[in-house]
């Protein structure tokens, strides 16, 4: 299986220690056991390798039986295994030694797969002239590390469009470097630091993303003429649906984005309130994060939606495309995942709706959709709405493919143009057709706003996956259906919440039984959301970050009243400096006037230490222990006190000095330290510590 007469005799990269952990995995444990091993290890790294949801990326290209497949930089075989299940035979090309083994032990039944070991430079002049398919998958942007010469990029596709049979493609996976999570705050993914590929890469480094246009460009230096592009979302790495330019997404639809799996990130606004700005203005390919640049004829395949992080039972793949027979069968569909709308861009006689098993397991759960749309069409029969006709395929479910909006769409437009009216008839419809059925022996439990279609007055039920032979009542639908609806944005949550409330629903309720029906669903496995959870890395919210660098400015700051005889006063109080570093010696000069009675000195606004190693007024020697000097604080030391009060300040009594018409001035040298509340109350001796009077004994004479 490992080709190594090219092999250089030692892995050139390397990522530590846990490719060691991961070949121990892969030689001790079977496929199947690894979403169990991710869930407890909390790794990135464990995730990134080892997830079987790597696989999306290239589940849904129409690859055959007798095709031949090269894969450049096969990496630990993340979507070999799956390459090996379409493909006639496979051929991977890697580097490292160690990474070859664990995709050899990881797929010991591929016997369709060929590792050649070494660098792409030394193996390619052997390579075939005749593949179907050469997949590079996250593996594009290292062009220039590996090819070299002023234009890597353009010499990599050439060299690669060479080895395409006649009618072959080429598929790369890459991210785009305008990516909206880029903008939004989430760190350049192989160089891991901020706005790095938007700047255009300023500080340089082996690797290069691009836009759209900066891929159409590398196509057209490189000859090649016929070329398309796909979105992966929410990115190539993990990705849950492919969008083309003929089913670009909808609003509302973009909510998946919290998935900074592999280190922290910012969050400089919702992703899915400005991916639905982008939607509205047209720009969705620009900002899309990922592309999948596909070289060669178009696929068939216009829109896919993985549901296979579901327990197997239930995991499933829904695409729309071409209707069977164009030479290039389409695996899998409905409808109410995909959102069919009336801006799909063709005919809808030329496409067809496919739902697949992704697991052997699931065969039965699609053979059971079309028992649903059996039963379910008796007990509609004569309501105001149709059902998306169902039929198998062997075990793939076709569906019509629908023109139309989605009811929850026109329920948007009602919200954005807060046509209450127009709102609420839709909604009394939607409850019409929900509490049709009289006690029924079926029920759609998934009759959700997302799942009807409405064209003109025609209203079309388009996806019944979970149906089940059981009677649930009518308003436990709808309720779902609302809680559902308010999940997707601040505008729809009010709304939902006031119908839930009017139908004398509990939303906690409501949300606890989705819960469990989402359990249900995957098996009791963590979601992606969950294990992105338990992995650790935060999300760091920009508004209340700036909102806590602005109040610890305003905490490390002296503010200074001046009692001239009328007291002091918070109007008439100023701050001495911007801001101020903990732990250092500050130096200051207070200017004071003639007539002045009293200064005061708060040194910060917190919790503190702060120790005056100098104090002068208008040239006469001060120490805070004298009587002029009084401090809401405890004295811990010759010249140190301990402020056990968010309000801390030093009052200095100047009726008894001499202060001259001009050029008087405060001069003090003080370190401020700010500590917890419990740490100066405890300190300070403070009752609110239980300790009256002990503070730190040793650090006083």
């Amino acid at each position: 299986m490992i080709d190594d007469r090219h092999y250089p005799g030692q892995d050139l990269y390397c990522d530590g220690r846990i490719e060691d952990e991961i070949l121990d995995i892969v030689r001790a444990h079977q496929p199947s056991e690894y979403g169990k091993i991710i869930e407890e290890r909390k790794d990135w790294a464990v995730l990134y390798h080892l997830s079987p949801l790597r696989e999306n990326i290239v589940n849904w290209v129409p690859v055959k039986k007798t095709d031949k497949v090269l894969e450049v930089g096969s990496g630990c075989g993340a979507i070999t295994g799956a390459l090996s299940k379409m493909a006639g035979t496979v051929d991977c090309i890697e580097l490292s030694r160690k990474r070859s083994l664990i995709n050899a032990y990881r797929h010991p039944d591929c016997d369709n797969v060929t590792i050649n070991l070494g660098n792409f430079q030394d193996i390619e002049p052997e390579l075939a002239c005749d593949y179907d398919y050469i997949f590079l998958i996250g593996v594009f942007e290292y062009g220039q590390s590996y090819i070299g010469g002023d234009k890597p990029f353009e010499t990599f596709m050439s060299i690669l469009k060479k080895h395409l049979a006649e009618g072959g493609r080429m598929v790369i996976a890459i991210e785009n470097r305008f990516g909206l999570k880029y903008w939004a705050g989430c760190k350049e993914d192989h160089l891991g630091t901020y706005f790095e590929g938007i700047e255009g890469y300023p500080r340089g480094g082996g690797v290069r993303t691009f836009t759209r246009k900066g891929l159409e460009e590398i196509c057209h230096a490189s000859g090649v003429e016929e070329y398309s592009f796909y979105y992966p979302y929410p990115d190539y790495k993990f990705m849950t649906t492919v969008f083309s330019d003929e089913r670009l997404p909808k609003l509302g639809e973009l909510s998946d984005n919290m998935r900074n799996f592999d280190r922290d990130r910012m969050l400089l606004f919702d992703e899915k309130n400005a991916f639905d700005s982008i939607l509205q203005e047209g720009l969705f390919p620009l900002y899309a994060n990922s592309y999948v640049l596909v070289v060669g004829k178009p696929l068939t395949v216009k829109y896919a939606r993985f549901s296979n992080d579901r327990a197997p039972q239930y995991a499933i793949c829904t695409k729309i495309c071409g209707r069977a027979g164009s030479g290039e069968k389409c695996v899998a569909g409905s409808d109410a995942e995909c959102g069919i709308g009336s801006g799909a861009g063709a005919e809808t006689g030329s496409r067809e709706v496919r739902k697949i098993p992704v697991t052997a397991e699931a065969a039965a759960h699609v053979h059971h959709m079309k028992e649903s749309y059996d039963r379910l069409r008796q007990i509609y029969e004569g309501c105001e709405i149709s059902l998306n006709r169902c039929e198998l395929d062997g075990d793939e479910a076709v569906f019509e493919y629908l023109p139309g909006q989605t009811l929850e769409e026109l329920l948007d437009a009602c919200l954005d143009r807060n046509d209450e009216i127009a709102f609420r008839k839709l909604f009394d419809r939607y409850c019409a057709i929900v509490r049709y059925p009289q006690n029924p022996s079926v029920c759609d439990y998934d009759l959700i706003f997302s799942n009807i279609i409405i064209e003109g007055d025609k209203w079309s039920l388009i996806d019944y996956e979970w149906t089940f032979d059981e009677e649930y009542p009518a308003d436990e639908i709808i309720l779902r259906s609302l809680y559902c609806y308010g999940l997707g944005s601040e505008k729809r949550k009010k709304i939902s919440h006031d119908l839930i409330n009017e139908l004398r629903g509990d939303i906690k309720e409501i949300a606890e039984k989705e819960c469990k029906f989402q359990k249900l669903s995957t098996g009791n496995r963590m979601s992606m959301v969950e294990i992105r959870n338990e992995i650790g890395y935060p999300i760091i919210p920009a508004a209340a970050l700036t909102h806590r660098f602005m109040e610890e400015e305003h905490r490390n700051r002296i503010q200074i009243y001046e009692d001239y005889g009328e007291g002091f006063s918070e109007g008439a109080s100023y701050f001495l400096m911007k801001g101020y570093e903990e732990k250092k010696v500050l130096t200051v000069s207070i200017p004071v006037r003639k007539g002045i009675r009293t200064l005061r000195i708060d040194p910060s606004l917190d919790y503190c230490m702060v120790t005056v190693t100098s104090l002068v007024v208008a040239g006469k020697p001060f120490s805070i222990r004298q009587k002029e000097v009084k401090l809401n604080g405890k004295l811990i030391s010759e010249n140190t006190a301990v402020f056990d009060t968010e309000d801390s300040n030093m009052t200095i009594d100047l009726s008894g000095t001499a202060i001259p018409e001009t050029g008087a001035q405060v001069q003090a040298e003080l370190s401020v330290v700010r500590i917890s509340a419990e740490m100066a109350h405890s300190i300070a001796g403070d009752e609110k510590a239980g300790k009256r009077g002990t503070g730190f004994a040793w650090f006083r004479k």
